[in-house]
C-alpha cells in the first residue's frame, strides 16, 4: 500500500461523502488473495495515534483487583455480580455493546467464561490473552487501559477469509493520522499473512456511512 495513493483516497473520500451529525469512523478494509479456507488473519496491533473516540473498558475481576478497576476502568463487574447478569440476558446483551474490551482476572477465567462467554463470544469481545486482557491478581491495570485506547483487532470477515475490515481513525482527525495509523495496520498485516505481501490484493477506506474509496 503506497502512502501517496491512500491520501489521494482519503481526499476523494472527504470530497465524496455526505456530510453526517456526528464524527464518523474511517476503516480501513484489506482484500486479500490466494488464501487457504483454514488461513484466517486475527491479531492485535497498537497503534500510534488514538482512534479518535475513547476506548471503554470493562473489567471482570474479583476481590484482588476490585479496588484497582473500579478506580481505573470504565465499568466493573465482581464476581460476586455474575449470578445476577446471567440471570439477565438483556442486561448482559447491553454490556457487551457498551464496551469495546473486556479484561478477566485470569484465575476466575473459568466463572467468565461460563456466565459472559454465550454474549460475548459471538461478539469477538471475550477477554483475549492476545490483547493482554487476561491479567494476574497482582496486575498493574493503568497501562494496559492505557494501551488499549490505541489498540486495534484486525481479524478476517467471519464468512469470507478474504476480507479484514478493521477501524483506525475518526474523520475528524488529520490526515497524516489516519495514515500513519492505517501503514501501521496494512504492515502489520504484510507479517501475519502466509505468504506475506503474495497475499494481498487491493485496499479501501470508507466512512461509517460512506461509500468505499479504491486506495491501490
Amino acid at each position: 500500500m503506497n502512502e501517496g495513493k491512500l491520501k489521494e483516497a482519503l481526499k476523494k473520500l472527504r470530497e465524496t461523502s455526505k456530510k453526517r451529525k456526528f464524527n464518523q469512523t474511517v476503516d480501513i478494509i484489506f482484500i486479500l488473495k490466494d488464501l487457504s479456507k483454514t488461513d484466517k488473519v486475527d491479531f492485535f496491533v497498537d497503534l500510534h495515534n488514538p482512534r479518535g473516540k475513547k476506548i471503554k473498558v470493562c473489567a471482570l475481576v474479583a476481590t484482588e483487583l476490585a479496588d484497582q478497576a473500579k478506580k481505573i476502568c470504565d465499568m466493573t463487574v465482581i464476581r460476586d455480580q455474575f449470578v445476577q447478569y446471567a440471570k439477565d440476558k438483556k442486561g448482559m446483551k447491553k454490556l457487551a455493546e457498551s464496551y469495546d474490551y473486556f479484561i478477566a482476572q485470569a484465575n476466575i477465567m473459568t466463572d467468565v467464561a461460563k456466565t459472559f462467554g454465550r454474549v460475548l463470544g459471538p461478539r469477538n469481545k471475550m477477554p483475549n490473552p492476545k490483547a493482554g486482557c487476561v491479567v494476574p491478581p497482582s496486575a498493574n491495570l493503568k497501562p494496559l487501559y492505557n494501551k488499549l485506547q490505541n489498540r486495534i483487532r484486525v481479524m478476517s470477515n467471519k464468512n469470507q477469509n478474504w476480507l479484514v475490515q478493521c477501524a483506525v481513525a475518526a474523520e475528524d482527525m488529520k490526515d497524516e493520522q489516519i495514515i500513519d495509523n492505517i501503514m501501521i495496520a496494512y504492515n502489520a498485516l504484510i507479517v501475519n499473512l502466509p505468504n506475506h505481501k503474495d497475499n494481498y490484493k487491493k485496499g479501501y477506506v470508507k466512512l461509517t456511512m460512506s461509500l468505499a474509496v479504491e486506495v491501490d
